[in-house]
């Protein structure tokens, strides 16, 4: 007998336990959800947002007990919780909630099986943890094609381009000038779905010998931190005195995160060039004919 009532017991508690969890909720907050709640007539249900509530918009509601209505709400300004009861059977009603730049929409029904308490949370942020899919060489090879056919693809496939980011530095050459040769960024583009960037530059020879680079020796500064290339077409040689133009790109971090550079920024591009064999002959300017002014009769 003092078995089965402890069985009893125990059981007792156990559907106590059960009713208990059913009445604390957790919710992930979401603009596009209507999350329903459940409120009593002789419970206070209690609701508390990540942080402090900026308004709150409601119908058949009051915040006075001396002026019915179908639900009655407590809630100090500037604090992130609310409490609510129900003052009619089968009351409904909805009440919108702004906070962190978003409404969110509760509706509230009578109901004898009442949340006591719902707690709602911020999304997680993924964002930190979202890697770059790989790009493979042969699509980096197709967004240069891309790139260098850009102005025909504008002109008569503007489909095709719509989604790509452009810039072009006719008007404000961003050019990087060393003793040398210098490099010249005239334009770029970005390709968001792969997160590269490709940029066709000039490389001028300012000697007058001949002037070599590793064909993927290109690097991309923004601000501190320096990206290596991905890819490039690029000849790896210019002539003396000459400009030869390159095409390279940077994809994703060196880690393999994205890197969502926006075209914005300020690029400066880092090669390593130097020249080699002798120098080219450079003919002189003919020489200057001078003739005697003519004199007048006098």
């Amino acid at each position: 007998m003092k078995r089965w009532l402890l069985i009893s017991l125990l059981s007792s508690l156990g559907l106590v336990a059960v009713a208990k969890d059913k009445a604390i909720q957790n919710f992930i907050l979401d603009e596009q959800t209507v999350y329903v709640i459940p409120v009593a007539t002789n419970r206070v249900t209690t609701i508390s947002f990540p942080g402090a509530i900026a308004a709150m918009d409601a119908a058949q509601v009051s915040i006075d007990p001396q002026k019915p209505a179908p639900f009655l709400i407590a809630h100090t300004k500037g604090s992130a919780f609310f409490s609510v009861r129900a003052e009619a059977g089968k009351a409904v009603t909805n009440i919108n909630i702004r906070w962190n730049g978003q409404t969110y929409v509760l509706e509230l029904v009578a109901s004898d099986e009442p949340f006591l308490s719902v707690t709602f949370e911020p999304a997680p942020d993924t964002s930190g943890a979202t890697q770059s899919a790989p790009v493979t060489p042969t699509r980096l090879l197709a967004l240069l094609d891309e790139a260098k056919a850009y102005p025909l693809l504008q002109a008569y496939h503007p489909e095709v381009v719509a989604q790509v980011g452009y810039r072009n530095y006719e008007h404000a050459p961003r050019i990087v000038d060393c003793t040398n040769y210098a490099v010249k960024i005239e334009e770029a583009f970005r390709f968001d779905p792969e997160d590269t960037l490709v940029f066709r530059v000039g490389v001028t020879n300012k000697t007058n010998r001949q002037l070599i680079y590793a064909p993927n020796g290109f690097f991309l500064r923004v601000g501190e931190r320096t990206y290596p290339q991905s890819i490039s077409d690029a000849s790896g040689i210019v002539p003396p005195h000459a400009e030869a133009p390159a095409y390279f790109a940077v994809t994703g971090t060196p880690n393999g995160g994205r890197n969502d550079i926006s075209l914005k920024n300020d690029f400066y591009v880092i090669l390593d060039a130097h020249t080699v064999g002798p120098a080219s002959a450079i003919e002189p300017p003919p020489p200057a004919i001078i003739r005697p002014p003519v004199q007048g009769h006098r």
